[in-house]
């Protein structure tokens, strides 16, 4: 556990990975029956292979959330800095 406060945007990084791993596995076990030989799975399967997209999607909102917050705090104290100097 790090003693660093979560920041904006960490928490939809956090979700958009675990519903890009979700949808990695989901993508695995439909491809895994073309290997084997076996029944294909049925079209429901297919489309949870799409949270990967999702996932990503997520997460990329969550660094650009992160990025204009950071941003933000850098303007904030940059207007603060030469004021603070008088």
């Amino acid at each position: 556990m790090s003693s660093e406060t979560p920041r904006a945007g960490d928490l939809l990084v956090r979700i958009g990975a675990i519903v890009f791993l979700v949808g990695a596995v989901a993508t695995l076990a439909t491809v895994a029956p073309l290997f084997l030989g076996s029944a294909p799975l049925p079209p429901a399967a297919y489309f949870v292979c799409m949270l990967m997209g999702v996932g990503f999607l997520i997460a990329g909102a969550g660094v650009l959330r992160s990025v204009a917050e950071q941003r933000r705090q850098a303007r904030a104290s940059s207007a603060a800095g030469p004021a603070a100097a008088r």
